[in-house]
């Protein structure tokens, strides 16, 4: 039996998605959350908002509920970093913040009206000079067997997602509280009473549910919030935070990130 109080007092699971524009009203942005006693639910968007989430409205909601005093962990389904050997073949500081701001300059996502497929086509920002190949893969992706972050159009992609997803992680760290760790960037220890957001993998943890009448979208949200749930109230979720990994791979992992629950 577990003695020891949860670390957080609610679980956040974003199902993401890279379609179309910051601004598109998207069926597979999908949100859950849960507290320490109770079941993952379905948040909503604003009634006074499109049937379904934006990329946007999601990052504003994040802002607002991550500065609220509520030690709060949020798993978004997209990557957070690139592997080493991107920064290496594009000369970049093996500095995450430095990552995203870099990243953003080329490939603008979080603009009104530009897409993923726009930028890759040339038609929109500066994509090209940003490139990665799909065969590099982070640490963290050849552990889990995740497809590479470069590795477009191909079923389970995160690629697009990921390209989609990234400035609004810089938006996020610009506009929340200094009491929000960005997990590992930040340092492998949270401190207590902090909110964190990291990088959630949900083929790892949505076989641990049944489905129910979800559909497939709002299972992973859904799994996410109640796998994070799950281990930090059962005691686990202090050792998911510390992995089993070398000193070296550490160094590697604060630039190129690692997905909860991956050992």
């Amino acid at each position: 039996m577990n003695n020891n109080l949860p670390q957080f007092q609610r679980y956040i699971g974003i199902d993401y998605s890279g379609a179309q524009t910051a601004n598109s009203s998207l069926k597979g942005l999908r949100v859950y959350s849960a507290t320490a006693s109770s079941k993952p639910i379905e948040v909503l968007p604003p009634k006074s908002t499109p049937k379904y989430w934006t990329r946007r409205g999601i990052a504003e909601w994040l802002v607002a509920s991550l500065n609220e005093d509520i030690p709060t962990l949020v798993g978004i389904d997209h990557s957070f970093s690139f592997p080493m050997r991107y920064f290496e073949y594009h000369q970049l500081t093996q500095d995450w913040i430095h990552f995203l701001e870099d990243f953003q300059a080329h490939w603008p996502t979080d603009q009104d009206d530009i897409t993923v497929d726009s930028i890759r086509k040339g038609l929109q920002g500066n994509g090209r000079h940003r490139s990665g190949n799909a065969k590099w893969r982070r640490l963290t992706e050849e552990k889990s067997k995740a497809k590479s972050v470069f590795h477009f159009d191909v079923p389970g992609q995160v690629a697009k997602s990921t390209h989609a997803g990234l400035p609004w992680l810089k938006y996020l760290i610009k506009n929340v509280s200094n009491n929000v760790h960005f997990w590992p960037y930040s340092g492998w220890d949270i401190p207590t009473g902090y909110s964190t957001v990291l990088e959630a993998y949900p083929a790892l943890y949505n076989n641990n549910f049944n489905i129910e009448d979800r559909t497939a979208d709002q299972h992973d949200a859904y799994s996410i919030a109640a796998w994070m749930q799950q281990a930090d109230t059962e005691g686990e979720l202090v050792d998911f935070l510390n992995p089993p990994i070398t000193t070296t791979e550490r160094t590697i992992a604060i630039v190129e990130g690692w997905i909860i629950g991956v050992i």
